[in-house]
């Protein structure tokens, strides 16, 4: 029995004004033993296991997502996240077909689906919701579809229009959109993040992407004079420089994949810091993320490094290594005692679960 478990009863008392900390009380020996069965059971059924692996998994992590003494529970079965899978599927096989045979109408059936996608991320969350319980109370998503619209299609579009000056709105509507819907029972949760200190921590992020992009410039520039003869009059380089050519081009592909995915790491870690700092439960109970974008971004980093030089056998590794590193810089501040909020809870809590009969499956994450 996990040790978090012998005081899954005890409370505890918060110190005044202090904060419990999330823990994860998993370990990567044990993931591996699921994580194996479930990529080789996947491969024998042709990738039809991948939704049961899901649960699987999901129900290790949750599980061993700890708050005071209790893990978190995932409630999705397999089949339901299958069904989800196969409409989504199926949809995408008949606009293939359609758009072959009729192309003008598979490009309004594209567009269609384009406008389908806020409808598809709305049932996602709300689904994601109502399979995650913490005490024997479910959570909830109520978020309307023309919320997500905004969220994660205004939002993006705008932040790519303006080459990533409007990213940190587009992060406070995601945020918002999805904080200010959230339930736990009945309790709900609310946020606002201050679009000032959002674009404070967008700048470091802007730094590098611009830092990042002089140097392949210089990188570029130096290389010009070998590269011009290519535009030119290609036949005429030699097979050595045309090599050197392919491995500038490489290492510039290489370079700018590294630098925004840093810089997007960093950002990541320092919006999670400011969203969850903003947001109330149940108008009194604060959350806290205190995320250090250096070590966030440093994991992240090595474990894809990790991952990729081991292929892929270190992945549960980093998994749990991350897990850990995100729930131990998770926190929340009760007002009150404890014991009492959530038995008040509880009590409003269990009807909100007995109405749970959604069958969906679009689990676009929660």
């Amino acid at each position: 029995m996990p040790a978090y478990l012998d005081r899954r009863n005890n409370f505890g008392r918060s110190p005044a004004g202090g904060f419990q900390r999330l823990s994860f009380a998993g370990s990567a020996s044990e993931y591996f033993g699921i994580w194996i069965v479930n990529i080789l059971l996947t491969i024998v059924t042709l990738g039809i296991y991948s939704a049961w692996a899901k649960v699987r998994r999901n129900r290790y992590f949750y599980g061993n997502t700890v708050l005071l003494g209790r893990g978190f529970e995932y409630h999705a079965k397999g089949g339901q996240i299958l069904i989800g899978r196969l409409i989504v599927f199926a949809y995408l096989i008949f606009y293939n077909v359609v758009l072959t045979v009729m192309p003008l109408a598979g490009l309004v059936i594209g567009l269609l689906f384009f406008l389908f996608v806020p409808w598809l991320l709305t049932r996602g969350l709300r689904f994601s919701a109502r399979v995650t319980s913490y005490r024997n109370v479910r959570f909830d998503f109520v978020g309307r579809t023309g919320g997500a619209f905004v969220a994660f299609i205004v939002g993006p579009v705008l932040a790519a229009l303006t080459l990533g000056i409007l990213a940190p709105l587009a992060s406070r509507w995601s945020y918002r959109y999805i904080g200010n819907n959230l339930r736990y029972g009945r309790k709900p949760f609310a946020t606002d993040p201050g679009l000032g200190a959002i674009y404070k921590t967008w700048l470091p992020s802007a730094a590098m992407i611009l830092l990042g992009f002089l140097i392949i410039g210089v990188i570029i520039a130096i290389n010009i004079t070998a590269m011009a003869p290519l535009i030119d009059d290609p036949d005429a380089i030699s097979d050595e420089l045309q090599a050197s050519i392919g491995a500038l081009t490489v290492l510039i592909y290489v370079l700018m994949f590294a630098v925004f995915g840093t810089a997007s790491l960093f950002y990541r870690a320092g919006v999670r810091n400011v969203a969850w700092s903003a947001t109330i439960f149940d108008g009194k109970h604060r959350l806290l993320s205190d995320l250090s974008r250096f070590r966030y971004t440093w994991i992240a980093v090595s474990n894809f490094v990790v991952t990729l030089v081991t292929l892929g056998l270190m992945r549960p590794w980093a998994a749990v290594r991350m897990a850990t590193y995100v729930n131990e810089h998770t926190a929340v501040r009760f007002e009150g005692e404890v014991g009492e909020i959530f038995s008040a809870i509880e009590q409003e809590g269990s009807a909100v679960g007995a109405e749970f009969m959604d069958i969906e499956g679009f689990d676009f994450g929660f």
